[in-house]
């Protein structure tokens, strides 16, 4: 049994998601002590036990220490099976991560297609949104030849929830290896100011300053406004189309936070990125690590920003696959992530 100390690294969720994915596809069971002990309420929190279920309901698995608060979670997985799943948090907590979790065991290891319906948040805090899913993140599975359609039914905004995501999961028989080393220049960008709920003015707010934000930088913008159901919510994104997978910038709204701060924030993720000159977004940076690592060949790709999510996604790996993997350049810095 593989042993990890949660308390590690970034110290958060993604390394029990990142191991619940790895345990079901190389069978290899594992116990996660001290989970989240850095954070202020540590342990599972709901949605994280959430991502413990839906893994073992694909997988057949058998674990211990499934509670809310649990501080150490002993996991046992079994044969994983294609099928249709409905999964979920009662809470807002991140369809996102729950997807993460069983993605890809799934395409991998399933045997056939997979349905996934999904409900929680799709917009919520620390995690990535539903358009981040389906602009960015499907953009780099379909590049190593995963295969994933993804639709919202209807968004969730913390702490309502109530939001639901569709994903269908085609069998992949190998992960193909990629090298993204450079990207263009950045001249041209998209995006949306969405609001749920809530006045049109809000959304109108968002755009004009992201659009004012992207042109300092030379970059000229066409940023329409949406309305949406299901909120109270608000949404302000960046698309870069140009770059050699387009990556979303996003920031949300929130009680108290001016339309301006969101869209700066957004807006600012994306100038650093343009900024950088390099390929991938730190966003995705840790995300596409997990199926490179099952790659049938070498990858490297250079990312805008090292983070701690980034290098804990590493080491986490490197756990439970003998592969090479490497990554120069410090937290905060642009560097490059080898998988040999």
């Amino acid at each position: 049994m593989i042993e990890i100390d949660g308390s590690e690294g970034e110290g958060g969720g993604q390394i029990l998601r990142s191991a619940l994915a790895l345990s079901i596809i190389t069978g290899k069971p594992f116990k996660l002590i001290n989970i989240r002990a850095r954070r202020k309420n540590p342990g599972l929190a709901p949605q994280h036990l959430a991502c413990v279920r839906a893994a073992a309901n694909i997988a057949s698995a058998q674990y211990k220490g499934g509670q809310v608060g649990s501080a150490v979670l002993n996991f046992e997985p079994g044969k994983c099976k294609a099928g249709k799943y409905a999964l979920g948090v009662h809470t807002a907590g991140a369809t996102a991560l729950i997807l993460h979790s069983v993605y890809l065991p799934l395409a991998l290891c399933g045997g056939g297609e997979s349905t996934l319906t999904i409900t929680g948040g799709t917009h919520v805090m620390k995690a990535p949104c539903y358009h981040f899913l389906e602009t960015t993140w499907a953009a780099y599975l379909k590049r190593m030849g995963i295969e994933i359609e993804l639709q919202m039914a209807k968004p969730g905004f913390y702490p309502r929830g109530g939001g639901e995501i569709r994903a269908v999961i085609r069998p992949c028989s190998s992960v193909r290896p990629f090298h993204l080393t450079s990207c263009p220049e950045l001249t041209t960008a998209g995006g949306f100011a969405a609001v749920a709920d809530l006045p049109a003015s809000i959304s109108k707010t968002m755009s004009r300053r992201m659009a004012h934000k992207l042109k300092q930088v030379d970059v000229e913008s066409h940023i329409p406004q949406e309305e949406w159901e299901n909120g109270p919510g608000a949404v302000a994104a960046v698309l870069f189309r140009q770059a050699p997978v387009p990556p979303l910038f996003f920031a949300l709204g929130e009680r108290g936070k001016p339309a301006e701060v969101v869209a700066d924030e957004a807006a600012e993720e994306a100038v650093n990125f343009k900024k950088s000159g390099c390929p991938v977004d730190p966003h995705s940076a840790d995300q596409i690590l997990l199926p490179l690592a099952f790659a049938t060949g070498p990858s490297e790709y250079k990312v805008s920003e090292v983070t701690q999510h980034l290098l804990t996604n590493i080491d986490t790996v490197r756990r439970f696959v003998a592969r090479p993997i490497s990554c120069d350049g410090s937290v905060g810095s642009s560097g490059t992530v080898r998988v040999e």
